[in-house]
């Protein structure tokens, strides 16, 4: 529920905050005081229509605050996590009004957006009496008020979900309806590329193995040309570094046996000569094996251009290409299956189109129950709240193709005059006659989900009785939910829990209007004034407190 609101510079209120209890609220004030100001200031922070028009003279900027209870709202605190928005408890919604066009919102004081708002909005408050925010002025609403009032949001859920799987298959089903010149075309390409990578039988690591025996191949007569120029020089020349080194070291045995200091020197090049003879060995074996052979090399140089044409066509590696064959295999595998895929799919489409049909037919049927019903207790209702020639008509199209909510389209129309016409409640219901019946709908179908309701003009154009019967309605109404009501009548304000009181005063030259809850004895004066007398005599703060304590009882 709405525990606090605080203003600021907004219209006529320079800076105003109020907080506000369960129950029956109501708001009470001289003519022009700034009632209905209070309720644009929380139609503002609920996302309504704001404009630059609505900032106090000689400010650049209008603010407007709430903070909302929600702990009792099972499941609101998880949605609003799905949006981002940790919350424990309490809820703050802030918005601001600039001149300079620059409006902002804020979420628990982090900076959203205003769609962000309005979906929160309409999950905790319900302005009944200011057209842009309306709930009866939609007709989508229609249906869900319709459906609330007979209790079908159980089976409306069910048809809902049954309507989801059917769009899911029927979707499913429509890709299956091609063309058949484009299935085979699409066989064919697939069926060709397959092909194209399956005879080409490459291996992982296969490219780099051919690139390197490609190397030795372009360069094998320059590698035998290497080689053999480093064995002769080591070994096979008659003056060859071996032969050289064989006399280095015979010599340096020769010195050593007369100087032993040479020892090391002599171990030094006899062990240089065991690893350069190994060297040559290891030459000689190599140019065994190099040959310059121009078959094997046109060989893997077409290998290798087939390889990387693969991978420039259908990825870039070996593993990448054969990845790209099986999903061409199991597209085909698809294609090939799709006659019997589609078979099935079009029995389970049937399937759930029965099982909407029946479960449709049910909704329809008990729609067009509750809508007799709900005519005349709408009626009923209405005629107790000074609208004795109401006439409603609730009407039930038939859909050719299923919503989610089923093959009805639902349209509140409403009479107020008689003789008239049902016209649609958009075009002919005042802002009084809306709040009322929206009272009257509260009375016939007391569950809702939104904590707070909000009732503006709804005693207008009555007074007397129906004056205290629109009091005891509230009243009811407030037994299960917040509610924020202005009123001028005496009748009703005698039911408040928490009674408010708007004035206005002028300073310096400046209107301010405040906002402030009543004490006992400040209440009984407010009714007393509310009463008519210009003055408040004892007289009539003894009629108040009767009334009051009437209303209590």
């Amino acid at each position: 529920m709405l525990t606090d609101i605080s203003i600021k510079n907004f219209a006529i209120i320079d800076s105003l905050h109020v907080a506000f209890g369960s129950g029956l609220n109501i708001l009470t004030g001289e003519t022009g005081a700034g009632k209905s100001i209070i309720i644009d200031a929380v139609n503002l922070v609920m996302g309504g229509r704001g404009s630059a028009d609505l900032i106090r003279s000689g400010a650049e900027e209008a603010s407007v605050e709430a903070i909302f209870d929600i702990s009792g709202l099972g499941g609101f605190a998880e949605t609003l996590g799905d949006m981002g928005i940790d919350v424990e408890g309490e809820l703050l919604l802030k918005r601001v009004i600039t001149r300079s066009g620059r409006n902002r919102v804020f979420i628990n004081g982090s900076l959203s957006t205003i769609s962000a708002l309005g979906e929160i909005a309409s999950r905790l408050v319900n302005i009944y009496g200011q057209h842009e925010s309306q709930t009866l002025l939609k007709v989508e609403n229609h249906l869900l008020l319709l459906d609330g009032y007979a209790s079908l949001s159980p089976v409306r859920g069910e048809f809902t979900a049954l309507h989801r799987e059917y769009r899911s298959v029927r979707e499913r089903l429509a890709s299956f309806d091609k063309t058949a010149s484009d299935a085979a075309r699409e066989r064919d390409l697939l069926s060709w590329q397959l092909d194209e990578i399956s005879s080409a039988s490459l291996t992982i690591g296969e490219d780099l193995a051919i690139e390197g025996e490609l190397n030795i191949l372009v360069n094998a007569e320059k590698l035998l040309l290497k080689a053999e120029g480093g064995y002769e020089l080591l070994y096979g020349a008659d003056e060859s570094a071996l032969g050289i080194l064989g006399i280095v070291r015979n010599s340096l045995v020769d010195a050593a046996a007369i100087d032993p200091a040479l020892q090391p020197l002599v171990e030094v090049v006899a062990s240089s000569v065991i690893q350069l003879e190994d060297a040559a060995m290891q030459l000689r074996g190599y140019l065994s094996k190099v040959e310059n052979d121009p078959a094997r090399l046109a060989t893997l140089q077409e290998r290798m251009e087939l390889i990387n044409k693969l991978k420039k066509k259908y990825g870039s590696s070996i593993d990448k290409v054969l990845a790209k064959g099986a999903e061409f295999a199991e597209a085909l595998a698809v294609i090939d299956n799709a006659d019997h895929c589609r078979e099935e799919l079009a029995t389970e489409l049937k399937r759930l189109e029965n099982e909407l049909h029946s479960k449709g037919e049910q909704l329809g049927k008990a729609r067009q129950v509750a809508s007799l019903t709900l005519k005349e207790g709408l009626e009923k209702e209405l005629h107790q709240l000074a609208m004795k020639h109401a006439v409603f008509q609730i009407r039930i199209d038939r859909l050719e193709e299923p919503r989610e909510s089923g093959f009805d389209r639902v349209e509140i129309l409403f009479s107020p005059n008689p003789g008239e016409e049902a016209k649609p409640l958009a075009k002919i219901a005042s802002g009084g006659e809306l709040s009322r019946i929206m009272l009257a709908m509260k009375q016939l179908h007391p569950e809702s989900d939104v904590p707070t309701l909000v009732f503006d003009e709804v005693d207008t154009g009555i007074g007397g009785a129906t004056s205290a019967m629109v009091g005891k309605k509230l009243k009811a109404v407030a037994a299960r939910q917040q509610v924020l009501c202005i009123t001028h009548l005496p009748q009703v304000a005698v039911y408040a829990d928490s009674h408010y009181q708007v004035a206005k005063r002028v300073e310096e030259g400046r209107t301010h209007t405040s906002l402030a809850l009543l004490s006992p004895e400040e209440r009984v004066d407010e009714v007393a004034r509310m009463l008519g007398g210009l003055t408040v005599t004892d007289k009539s703060r003894e009629h108040a407190a009767e009334m009051i304590g009437a209303a209590a009882v």
